[in-house]
């Protein structure tokens, strides 16, 4: 009798993109979406960077408030990726204490995660969200630029909403194939 390694027993385990049905492929889609705006404003701010070192260095001037502008758009744009890592099967697994157990139980694991990955999108997402309606009604603003400091923090929301769905979502195609069923299940 074949004994699994721990190397197959984790990759039947593993849901793969490929297997997501319509709605996954969508949540996919949009979670690829967002976390490409946060990459691409990412790019701007080392553009931005570069600009305000260079012009620091050589003419003594700086992009104002770059610094602001820095911490406002990372903030913001860090918030776009855990969705799309979460349904990539990106995130950091410690299986040391998985390394005999059978697929199905890796995918109760698996679904658990997920589900504390959901629920923890959206905490965070209606934690963002108030906070965010919180400095709105305070009307702070960053100290050099004046910019209204909840803009950056109501940026997040979407990202945090989004890896909500994402975990939610695994969590029940998790628990589906640890029943031997089809991965997707809604419409």
């Amino acid at each position: 009798m074949h004994t699994p390694s721990v190397d197959e027993a984790h990759a039947a385990a593993a849901l793969h993109p490929d297997q997501f049905g319509p709605w996954g492929r969508a949540l996919l889609n949009a979670s690829k979406g967002l976390a490409a705006l946060g990459g691409l404003a990412f790019v701007a701010l080392v553009v931005m960077s570069l600009i305000s070192i260079v012009g620091r260095k050589l003419v003594a001037m700086p992009v104002p408030g770059d610094m602001e502008i820095l911490m406002m758009v990372a903030a913001t744009a860090s918030a776009t990726f855990f969705a799309y890592c979460h349904l990539e099967g990106g995130d950091v697994k410690v299986d040391f204490f998985t390394a005999r157990a059978r697929p199905q139980t890796i995918h109760r694991l698996d679904a658990l995660g997920s589900l504390l990955v959901g629920l923890f999108g959206a905490l965070i997402a209606w934690r963002s969200g108030v906070g965010a309606l919180s400095l709105r009604e305070a009307g702070e603003t960053s100290a050099i630029l004046g910019w209204p400091v909840w803009l950056a923090q109501a940026g997040m929301v979407p990202g945090f909403a989004l890896l909500a769905l994402a975990g939610l979502y695994m969590c029940v195609q998790h628990l589906r194939a640890s029943r031997g069923g089809a991965p997707e299940v809604l419409p």
